[in-house]
């Protein structure tokens, strides 16, 4: 949603003039922000579909806004297409079983589509794990998107995704994708929400009197435990080595479940209480609204950004972070795009999961006491960190539509 939300503002400028089909937030469930609406450019086309409720949907075991909505779409959007050309369809959103209307239009009104890949849709991560560490549902979900995928994939006109591990995976599944334009573009860095964020007060108050905050806000998940065991590892160290230093600082863990409301699974503080440490961490399972969460990266005195095991994850959230312009650590795997960002641009330290707790200590008291002393300087590179800007990637998602329909 956020590429899509961005990249609006951009579009007509490259010379595409965008129609938004989506479903209307009536029908959403959870958090439905109307700022992120609000931050939409005046005279954007919106056009809003229907989705069946979840209150009756839910009682086949169907809650998915996805398959709730995949009717309403077929039927809003066939009679868009039949009363107005249009030269492609792009698909930018993980609700991923609505793609495989993109062949149907295609057979019908001759008209290529193109899909960006923002997670993967059919993965084979959670195979091997065990059962308490999967996804509610797996069985399900997995079963499912095998066998849809295929139905979008085979017959798409190009291919843009957020990490080069996914479009691997995806040539390596359907060749057809080989002759087809591909392009490796991240999420865009857009300026203007960090500006909202100013303006927001949040639910949850971060006390900056009795000590200072290290947070994070976004998932949790088995897979960042390695690189959550890590720095608690060395906080822990910190804490018997320094301890007037390290007691300065506690951790902030928000939005860490994709779970309902009072629903979620705890993924950090069973780490933090492991290493010693669960003290000094607290751990919001519950979301947040996206503007909320952007108030509290304003409000942090230290971000952590933790990463997966999976070398393919890319961290959406990274652009945020480095526009707060706070000191910023993250914990990455060694194969991360964002480490290869946040590197390139300066804009935070890096670790990896394969490094040793002594380094991962030593990098952390480096940045706590620049904190405690004040002497923290953003040293990021704008003019480097340029080329990440939501307005340069709208720019290559333009490059590849025009290959695709050229």
């Amino acid at each position: 949603m956020h590429r899509v939300r961005q990249s609006v503002w951009y579009f007509e400028a490259y010379g595409w003039k965008p129609t938004v089909v989506s479903v209307d937030e009536k029908y959403v469930e959870g958090i439905v922000e109307t700022m992120l609406l609000n931050s939409l450019p005046n005279g954007l086309e919106v056009v809003k579909v229907k989705a069946f409720s979840s209150k009756w949907t839910r009682k086949i075991g169907l809650g998915a806004l996805a398959l709730r909505s995949l009717y309403f779409y077929f039927k809003k959007v066939n009679n868009i297409l039949k009363k107005k050309p249009f030269r492609l369809i792009y698909f930018s959103t993980t609700q991923f079983p609505v793609l495989i209307l993109g062949r149907y239009w295609k057979w019908r009104f001759n008209i290529p589509y193109v899909i960006d890949m923002q997670d993967p849709w059919h993965s084979t991560y959670y195979q091997d794990k065990p059962k308490n560490e999967r996804p509610p549902k797996y069985w399900f979900s997995y079963n499912l998107n095998k066998w849809l995928e295929p139905i979008a994939m085979k017959r798409c006109d190009g291919l843009i995704s957020v990490s080069e591990a996914y479009s691997r995976e995806l040539n390596s599944r359907y060749p057809n994708l080989k002759n087809k334009p591909t392009s490796v573009i991240t999420f865009g860095a857009f300026a203007k929400d960090l500006e909202i964020a100013k303006e927001v007060r949040s639910s949850i108050t971060i006390d900056n009197g009795s000590h200072k905050n290290i947070v994070y806000v976004g998932r949790g998940g088995f897979d960042m435990q390695p690189a959550l065991s890590l720095l608690f590892s060395a906080f822990k160290a910190g804490l018997e080595e320094q301890p007037d230093l390290y007691q300065q600082f506690r951790f902030i863990f928000i939005g860490t479940s994709y779970a309902p409301k009072g629903q979620g699974k705890k993924t950090v503080e069973p780490v933090a209480e492991k290493e010693g440490i669960g003290s000094y961490v607290i751990e919001h399972t519950d979301r947040i609204p996206y503007f909320e969460g952007l108030s509290l990266l304003l409000k942090a005195d230290l971000l952590f950004i933790p990463g997966s095991d999976d070398p393919a994850y890319t961290a959406s959230k990274l652009y945020p972070y480095i526009l707060a312009k706070k000191p910023l650590l993250g914990i990455l795997h060694p194969a991360s795009s964002a480490r290869t960002i946040l590197e390139e641009t300066k804009s935070g330290l890096v670790c990896t999961i394969d490094e040793s707790v002594q380094v991962i200590y030593e990098t952390l008291s480096s940045m706590l006491v620049s904190i405690q002393e004040n002497t923290y300087a953003n040293e990021t590179l704008w003019p480097v960190f340029e080329k990440y800007s939501a307005k340069e990637m709208t720019k290559r998602q333009v490059e590849l539509f025009d290959k695709v329909v050229n």
